[in-house]
Parts: C-alpha cells; structure tokens; sequence
C-alpha cells in the first residue's frame, strides 16, 4: 500500500525535457532488527528487496540511512553491533550517519563500523577537542542520473543524554544549525542541490527548516513514530519514517533541468511487509547466518502473554518485575528503555531481548521519598518521609547523578535487566 502524504505544487508532467526527477529511498532507527516482526513487518531481507525494486525504477536515486543501525536485537547486543554493518552492506545505501546509539558500545567500537560498511557514514558535528571527526566525513557528494548531490550529516546536539559519559566522550557535539551553516558553501561549490541526513530531535528538525534557507530537504531519524505527514516550510521539506525498517520512506523531488531548483515534491511511505515482498537471497542468507548463531539461546519459550502488552504496558511489567526480584517497594524503568512491544501468545526470550536489548544491570537502593528525583516523587505519589527501597537499571542511576537530578548510591546486583524479566516471565509462567 502506498500512502501519499502531500503534494506542493502541480508541474509539467512526466517526460518534460525541462525537469528532472530525484528520488531519496530513505530509512531510520532500523535498530538492528534483522528479522521480520510476529506481524511480519520489516526485516532487512525485504527491506533490501523492496529498495532493490523502487530504485531500480527511478531515473535518479539516493538510498540514505539517518542513523541507529544497531542495538535492538540479540545479534547486535552479542556480538556489539559489527554484523548489522555488514548486512546493512546489502540494502544499497548510499550515505549514513550516527545515531545516538552507535554509542551504546562505546565510541572506539564506531571506527570497526566505518571500516565494515561500505557505504560512507557523514557526521559532521561529532569532534573531538582538536576538531577531528569521529565519522568519515562531514558529507559527501553523491552523484546520480546527471545529478550533483550534496548530503551532509548531523547527530543531535542531545547526545549526552541519551548515553553514559564514558560511552562518549573524549567527543564533543557541536550545535547542529552552526554545524550545517559551516559546511554549506563548501558542499553547494560542488552541488547541485544540497540535502541534510541527521539524526535529530523535532526541535532541531525545526530548527533546520527555519533556519537554513539553502536546504532543500532533511532526511531525519531519532522519532520512532515518524511523521504523518512531512515538515514543510517554504518549500523547504523534513521527513522521517517510522522505526525497526517496518517502513521505506520515498521522497520524489521535481528539480529545473537548467538550475536544479525544486519545483515540485511529493513524499510516500511504503510499509515493508512480508506480503507481495520476496527476501533479497543475498541479504536473506547474512541476516540467516548471525541468527543462527542467536537461535539456540533466544528462541526459547519462556511463557504466554494473555494480550498484547503495548510499550506503557510492557514499561509497567518491566517495572513489576524489577519490583518483585529484588523484594523492593518501587521499580523504575525510563520510557525510552522499553524498545519494543510483546506479542499476545506464547512469549519467547527474544521477545524480552527486544524489548530490552540494552547491557543494563539492575541496580537496588533504599532512599527516603524526598531524596528521589521530584518527577518520580510526583509519579508515584511518594512519601517524602518514608524510606523506599527502589529497583531500577544501572543507566538510570548513573544518568541520574550525572544530571544531577538525584545523587543517589545504588548497589549493583550483578544480574542483567533483561535476564532478571526473562527468570520472572518463566517463573509466572502467564502475563497480562
């Protein structure tokens, strides 16, 4: 099914000698997930099918990825991300940048993803204090059907928060708009047209569209929803599509042939699903060979679910369960912790690796009321009085303190958040 979300302006029609088309193919957030959903959405095989199929058809096309290739599945917590890059190498990806994620395994990990992928990843804004990057490059220009594409690569300003320092640092990240404006005459110099490929907060999608006149499109990721419909402003367009590679986003630009200023644009969204979508065998046989070395150990039943428990749901149970094992009053976990939803039906323990793919460990601590982050004190309705013992993962403690919203001393259990959900799933045997 293809959805269309907006047209600008009506043009000449198709075989105008004085236009020509550019299409951008574009993906975010895939997050890893190398295999099709229990609705059969997504999957990198189909993906890659599905690429294989609209590009093929266009008379110019981009394939460009906005970051968050890893961390969501088994195979990316195993073995640190690595084999994602590598099957990633068969969707045809023109360009990528980081996402906050390329992190999650620490920085020195992210120069072994540069040298598997053979796609360049531009970020231009991660430096270190001698201004050296992180990422390949700052952009690149991409030529395509006679077309001089300039991309340039942006990660959100708001990398310290989404991560450990330690994860990140001796890197520093510079503001997103600053960043592009300082690039920019260099890359129109060599383009025809100039796009930005980030992995952004709305704020900072905003931010580029109002602020930046020379952008003629942003290809964004971050926001797992997507967008409903593009961000536009004087003809300058932001689009996102939804996460884990359960859409292919088509953004199809109409340019002047002589000045390859836009003239018109439309944007679809094209789920990926497993109906009317054969796998690519090349990229069908990669994603084959890393789970098979995940099966044995994820692919185990460890209980039902009464219903399908949605990410509210499942954040309650993940809480629930961090509050029972350890015989504590409170269980904590942070929204953005809850990765994915679990299915009605038998549950397997993969279904708990997605949802919480994350090397986290539980970590436990007794505080009064008053001395806890005032967000959760208004949360949970506490006590300022009372002395709670708390439950939550050792990313949240650690945040906590370098955000100074609380400078509280947990214990760490040693045990893993998601190993801890999976003993409390079997022990029940049925959750609702």
């Amino acid at each position: 099914m293809w959805i269309v979300a907006v047209v600008l302006l009506l043009g000449c029609g198709a075989g105008d000698p004085s236009t020509r088309t550019l299409t951008i193919l574009h993906t975010n957030d895939l997050h890893a997930r190398l295999v099709s959903d229990d609705r059969g959405r997504g999957g990198f095989a189909r993906l890659a099918a599905l690429i294989d199929r609209e590009c093929g058809a266009a008379a110019a096309c981009l394939v460009l990825d906005a970051g968050d290739l890893v961390q969501g599945s088994a195979v990316s917590s195993m073995f640190r991300g690595l084999p994602i890059f590598e099957v990633a190498n068969g969707l045809g990806l023109h360009a990528s940048t980081l996402g906050n994620h390329e992190f999650d395994y620490g920085w020195r990990r992210i120069p072994e993803f540069l040298e598997t992928a053979e796609f360049p990843v531009v970020t231009a804004n991660v430096v270190d204090s001698a201004g050296k990057l992180l990422a390949d490059a700052p952009y690149v220009v991409l030529e395509t059907g006679g077309l001089r594409v300039g991309v340039i690569g942006v990660l959100t300003a708001d990398l310290p928060y989404l991560t450990v320092a330690e994860k990140y640092e001796p890197w520093k990240v510079l503001p997103v708009v600053d960043t592009v404006k300082r690039w920019l005459p260099e890359v129109a110099k060599k383009s025809d047209l100039v796009l930005v490929l980030g992995h952004l907060t709305d704020d900072e999608e905003n931010a580029i569209l109002s602020g930046i006149e020379e952008i003629v499109a942003l290809v964004s990721g971050h926001g797992h929803a997507g967008l409903d419909r593009p961000r536009m402003l004087e003809g300058r367009v932001a689009v996102r599509a939804a996460a884990y590679g359960r859409e292919l986003g088509r953004l199809d630009l109409r340019l002047d042939a002589k000045s390859s200023a836009v003239i018109d644009w439309k944007w679809q969204i094209i789920p990926v699903r497993s109906a009317g979508v054969e796998p690519d065998p090349a990229v069908a046989k990669r994603v084959a060979y890393w789970e098979k070395k995940v099966a044995e150990s994820i692919d185990v039943p460890i209980g039902r679910s009464k219903r399908l428990l949605r990410h509210a749901e499942v954040r309650a149970l993940l809480e629930r369960a961090l509050r029972e094992s350890t015989g504590s009053d409170l269980g904590y976990v942070n929204p953005g912790g809850v990765r994915d939803t679990l299915p009605e039906g038998r549950l397997l323990a993969r279904h708990v690796w997605n949802v919480m793919p994350f090397d986290n460990h539980v970590v436990v601590g007794e505080f009064r009321g008053r001395d806890l982050p005032y967000f959760l004190i208004e949360e949970r309705r506490l006590d300022p009085d009372r002395t709670y013992r708390l439950a939550t993962m050792d990313f949240v403690a650690t945040t906590w303190k370098e955000r100074r919203s609380a400078d509280l001393d947990f214990t760490d259990t040693g045990r893993l958040v998601r190993d801890a959900v999976i003993e409390w799933i079997r022990k029940r045997g049925v959750v609702d």
